[in-house]
């Protein structure tokens, strides 16, 4: 069984916006917060936003103001809604916990371009 799979990617022009889902196989905020990651070709993983299991959240500052975590417990979802897309933000996005590492999901593609 798969711990992540992430779904709600798409192409988009430069300033749409997508909401992304992860849903887990696992109770979220039992042991640790949750997080989105993304990586574009050619280039590392990158986190990009958490949410602790006190309910504050975090983001890389090239995505704050535009990308917010958000979490349904009773669904086991994770969403990452994102606004005023930029063509730097295309990449293939990823959802984890924050605290410990678990098996990568296949991730969600985010392509942004005119």
């Amino acid at each position: 069984q798969a711990q992540f799979v992430e779904s709600g990617g798409g192409l988009v022009q430069p300033g749409g916006s997508l909401r992304l889902s992860c849903a887990t196989s696992e109770s979220i905020f039992s042991d640790s917060g949750v997080s989105w990651y993304r990586q574009a070709p050619g280039k590392q993983r990158e986190w990009v936003a958490r949410k602790n299991m006190d309910g504050s959240t975090t983001y890389l500052d090239s995505v704050k103001g535009r990308f917010t975590i958000s979490t349904d417990r009773a669904k086991n979802t994770i969403y990452l809604q994102i606004s005023n897309l930029k063509p730097e933000d295309t990449a293939v996005y990823y959802c984890n916990w924050a605290s410990r590492t678990g098996s990568w999901g296949q991730g969600t593609q985010v392509t942004v371009s005119s």
